[in-house]
């Protein structure tokens, strides 16, 4: 059994623009931004995405954040092809399809076409755009199956 007195908490992402970043997190999914302040000199957003929770934050005095590698696809998989986290994912509770359809008319970048994953379910990779200056952030948004 897993330890309880453990939760998830938050995914913390560092970028350039940290108003934009939570605007475009708005605009794309209809996350919401729950407090904006400021932590050790940088601004810090706080955002509720499907009950969890997003931090972006600013560049902060002393730091000198590099890129992440992008998202590449491989014969029957995708990765940053790094050590380190590659990517997170979300569970969309609806038409994957339709809603990958509509993030690609508002603009969204897909390192991957929507594409079929194990165990059946459709995955739909998205990145942030670069503009945000958040690095490579991917994520997948899993198909949620019927039983």
């Amino acid at each position: 059994m897993s330890n309880p007195a453990f939760t998830f908490d938050h995914i913390h992402i560092i970028s350039q623009n940290p108003h934009d970043a939570a605007n475009w997190y708005v605009q794309m999914f209809g996350a919401e931004i729950v407090a904006d302040k400021v932590a050790y000199g940088a601004p810090q957003m706080f955002l509720d995405l499907g009950g969890k929770t997003l931090v972006i934050r600013g560049h902060r005095a002393g730091e000198a954040p590099t890129p992440a590698r992008p998202i590449q696809p491989f014969a029957n998989f995708s990765s940053h092809n790094a050590w380190g986290t590659d990517h997170f994912g979300f569970l969309y509770h609806g038409d994957l399809r339709a809603f990958h359809d509509e993030l690609r008319a508002k603009g969204v970048q897909f390192p991957v076409e929507l594409k079929q994953g194990n165990g059946g379910h459709l995955l739909c990779y998205v990145s942030a755009p670069v503009v945000l200056r958040c690095g490579q952030i991917c994520f997948t948004i899993h198909e949620q199956l019927s039983c």
